[in-house]
């Protein structure tokens, strides 16, 4: 738990946890070990709410509330867009702007050609407004290699929307088997073979360089800011430059 109010909480998710359950198969999700973990709050407060979701590969902040009031407060909060999201990113290639604005509509791939993957999302003028302000942080070389560290704060609420902006603007995410190239052939290798050595190579880490690190939400008349620094994988990978403000 990395903040907490009367009846609101933020927890720091982990890499390859999924946030809630999906399918009936009994995978540990986020939500099943809060319930556990807060089973006496939950028994006077009667419920446990998440209000903002992150992909299981994504680590970093979740919010949830405690109560169906706060959970209506908020949600009506994140209805109108006035949850404030900032994420880390690790990228290939070097960025040569220090600021830039991505403003391009998402739609899922099936919709306008043919997707080898049912849940690819890409760019098309057909698709929803979707709006990404990223800043470069640091740029580095691991193994004769560029790389880089950005931060991404998204204005609308797309799936993928991250990783679909930063790869169509020619920086994906390291680990992204979607969005890191082969059109998605490395996501379905990886369903078909698990994690291998050869998509080790090509990916670089197990999972996409992700992390919901800033979350800013109104309580009452106040404005609550919870962060996070990046987990010790993504700082591994970037040496030095993980060190955020460095």
């Amino acid at each position: 738990m990395v903040a907490e109010g009367s009846d609101w909480i933020v927890v720091d998710k982990p890499a390859g946890l999924l946030t809630h359950p999906t399918r009936p198969d009994g995978a540990p999700t986020l939500w099943d070990g809060l319930r556990q973990l807060l089973a006496y709050e939950l028994a006077n407060r009667g419920q446990l709410s998440i209000i903002t979701r992150l992909d299981r590969e994504t680590s970093g902040l979740v919010l949830l509330a405690l109560t169906p009031e706060r959970a209506r407060a908020l949600g009506l909060v994140m209805q109108r867009g006035l949850i404030g999201k900032e994420y880390f990113a690790l990228v290939r290639g070097w960025p040569e702007w220090g600021e830039t604005t991505i403003d391009a509509p998402i739609i899922r791939q099936g919709e306008v050609r043919e997707s080898p993957v049912w849940l690819k999302r890409c760019i098309d003028p057909r698709g929803a407004a979707a709006r990404t302000d990223v800043t470069l942080v640091r740029r580095f070389e691991r193994d004769g290699k560029k790389f880089a560290l950005v931060r991404a704060e998204p204005k609308t609420g797309r799936t993928h929307q991250i990783r679909v902006h930063l790869a169509h603007a020619g920086y994906p995410l390291v680990g992204d088997k979607i969005y890191g190239g082969r059109e998605g052939a490395a996501y379905l290798e990886f369903i078909e073979t698990g994690w291998t050595p050869q998509l080790a190579m090509e990916l670089l880490l197990p999972r996409h360089a992700l992390h919901a690190a800033v979350l800013r939400f109104p309580v009452g008349r106040d404005i609550a800011e919870v962060q996070c620094g990046l987990p010790s994988d993504l700082r591994a990978f970037a040496g030095e430059a993980g060190v955020i403000g460095g």
